[in-house]
């Protein structure tokens, strides 16, 4: 009795699982959720209430 060997499958470009988009999204968020934080941290460290912090961000979010 052959072996057969294993058969591959091949997914077309069009059919694949996860877009580029989706992949880095959530990498994207958290990078972004870390760096908001260390702000937030810092800004009470200079002497700001978290939520005048917070509103800083806030801007420049909208600024960018």
């Amino acid at each position: 009795m052959p072996l057969s060997a294993p058969r591959e499958t091949v997914i077309p470009p069009d059919e694949h699982i996860l877009t580029v988009q989706e992949a880095l999204e959530p990498l994207y968020q958290k990078l972004e959720q870390e760096v908001e934080t260390k702000l937030v941290e810092a800004a009470v460290d200079a002497g700001w209430s978290p939520y005048d912090a917070l509103n800083a961000i806030d801007q420049l979010k909208k600024a960018g």
